[in-house]
C-alpha cells in the first residue's frame, strides 16, 4: 500500500526538503503531555535532594572515605555535578529513551504514518527530522537537570570552587566549564540508548515497546558490565564508561577514558541509526 502511495505524482513546486520542517516537528513534541511530564520531574529532582539533605543534615565521610556525595553542600557546583553522579545511570536514559523510541512508533500507533508518508514526506526526510528533535530534546533534558540543580545549589550553599574529594579545588570558572564538559560527555554515552530507542520505534508500532525495549536493553548492559568475570570484554560495552567523567573534574583531568567511551558510544549509536534508516526504507507501512 505505501509504495503505491508515495509513487503517485507530486504537486508542481514539491521540494522533498521542505517537507517536515524541524521547527514543526519540535513544536509538536513540545506540546506533548509526556515532554512536559519529564521536564518537571528532571526540574524537580534538585529540590528533592535539596530537601533530603535538609532533613538528613550535611553529608559526612564513611569509613574515612571522602565521596563526591559527601561533597554535595560544599557549593552550588558540587551539588550540580552530585546531580548528574545519581541521575546519569538511569534517570537520564528515561527521557533519552522516550523522545527517540517513542517519536516513529508513535505515529504508526495513532494510524498517522502513513498518511505523513503520503503528503509526501520522504521516507528519509521523515526519520531525518524525527531523530533531530529526539536528539535534541534529550540533549535539552541533561542540560535542564545540572542548570537547575546549579542554580539551586548556588541559592541553597552559595558560588563556590568546585571541592574535590580526593583532595583540592577547581576555581568556580573551571569547574562551569568542566561540568559542561561533563553534560556533553553523558549526552554522548546516552547515544546508544538513543540508538536502541530509535531503531526499535521504526520496527514496532507500539511506543512503550521500543522505550522499554530501549531501556531494558541499557539496564542489561550496566548488569553485565557488573560481572567482573567478563574482564577485559566490558571495555566494549558502552555501560563500562558511563562514569568515566569524573576524570574531567580532577585539578589534573584524564581524557583517556572519555576518548574511549567516546568512541564506543558513537560506534554503537551510528550502527543502531543505520539500521533504523536501512530497515524503514523496506518497511511497508500500513498503519
Amino acid at each position: 500500500m505505501s509504495t503505491l502511495v508515495e509513487r503517485t505524482e507530486t504537486a508542481s513546486g514539491y521540494r522533498a526538503g521542505r517537507t517536515l520542517p524541524l521547527r514543526v516537528e519540535l513544536v509538536r513534541q513540545l506540546k506533548r503531555r509526556r515532554t512536559l511530564i519529564m521536564g518537571g520531574i528532571l526540574a524537580v529532582l534538585p529540590f528533592v535532594l535539596l530537601i533530603a539533605f535538609a532533613i538528613g543534615g550535611d553529608p559526612g565521610s564513611r569509613n574515612g572515605q571522602v565521596t563526591l556525595m559527601d561533597t554535595a553542600t560544599a557549593s552550588g557546583a558540587n551539588f550540580a555535578a552530585v546531580n548528574l553522579f545519581v541521575s546519569a545511570g538511569f534517570l537520564l536514559v528515561i527521557p533519552v529513551a522516550l523522545f527517540c523510541g517513542d517519536t516513529v512508533a508513535s505515529e504508526a500507533s495513532w494510524s498517522s504514518l502513513r498518511y505523513l508518508l503520503a503528503a509526501p514526506v520522504p521516507r528519509a526526510r521523515l526519520l531525518w527530522s524525527k531523530l533531530a528533535v529526539g536528539l535534541g530534546m534529550s540533549l535539552a533534558a541533561m542540560v535542564l537537570l545540572p542548570a537547575v540543580a546549579l542554580a539551586v545549589g548556588t541559592a541553597a550553599y552559595g558560588w563556590g570552587p568546585l571541592q574535590i574529594p580526593t583532595g583540592g579545588a577547581l576555581d568556580s570558572g573551571t569547574a562551569a566549564q568542566r561540568l559542561l564538559v561533563v553534560v556533553a560527555y553523558v549526552f554522548v554515552s546516552q547515544l546508544v540508548t538513543a540508538g536502541l530507542a530509535f531503531w526499535l520505534s521504526t520496527r514496532t508500532d507500539a511506543p512503550l515497546g521500543a522505550v522499554g525495549g530501549a531501556v531494558g536493553l541499557t539496564i542489561v548492559g550496566n548488569v553485565l558490565d557488573a560481572v567482573t568475570a567478563l574482564g577485559h570484554w566490558r571495555d566494549f560495552l558502552p555501560a563500562h564508561w558511563q562514569f568515566a567523567w569524573a576524570d574531567a573534574v580532577q585539578p589534573h583531568p584524564e581524557w583517556s577514558g572519555m576518548i574511549q567511551g567516546t568512541a564506543i558510544s558513537l560506534t554503537y549509536a551510528l550502527v543502531l541509526f543505520a539500521l533504523a534508516f536501512r530497515g524503514f526504507a523496506r518497511k511497508d507501512v500500513v498503519s
